[in-house]
């Protein structure tokens, strides 16, 4: 399936945002280079991942406008993890008890609450993905100690 909608505005990511506070996040770094990351999100990153990704999303019109209505593009986060030399992220979603909130009119099942928060996962491994096989071109500070245990042993 191909969702045919013009992409949302990339993300303002925070810098004092502490990436250690997230349940499902799980980095040892201090640097997230947020500043430079949210450049390359403005400067093409951010376009061409949503690309890439509105041409195989399950998401269609619909459940993409209640993405859009609710802001949750605008929740991503996007933080550089030095150690495991990879972008990390933070998806948006909708909670479990979206029921009991009520959220969005246009929220009326579990599949379509599956499908948002399925897409928005997918979204932000692509960008992930785009940032670091087309823009970024710094290498992680990390190096392993010249003599690693040997575990064949």
């Amino acid at each position: 399936m191909t969702l045919d909608v013009a992409p949302p505005d990339p993300p303002e990511l925070e810098s004092q945002l502490d990436a250690a506070e997230y349940d499902d996040v799980n980095v040892e770094v201090d640097d997230y280079r947020r500043d430079e990351l949210g450049k390359f999100l403005e400067s093409g990153a951010w376009a061409e991942a949503f690309d890439d990704w509105a041409a195989r999303t399950e998401m269609d019109e619909e459940t993409f406008d209640i993405c859009t209505e609710l802001g949750l593009f605008a929740e991503f986060d996007f933080f550089w993890d030095d150690f495991a030399d990879r972008v990390g992220y933070h998806a948006p979603g909708i909670p479990e008890d979206w029921r009991r909130m009520d959220i969005h009119t246009g929220l009326d099942s579990w599949g379509t609450v599956s499908t948002i928060n399925a897409g928005l996962t997918e979204f932000g491994q692509t960008v992930c993905d785009v940032l670091k096989s087309e823009y970024i071109d710094w290498g992680a500070d990390y190096e392993p100690p010249d003599e690693l245990p040997d575990f064949d042993e």
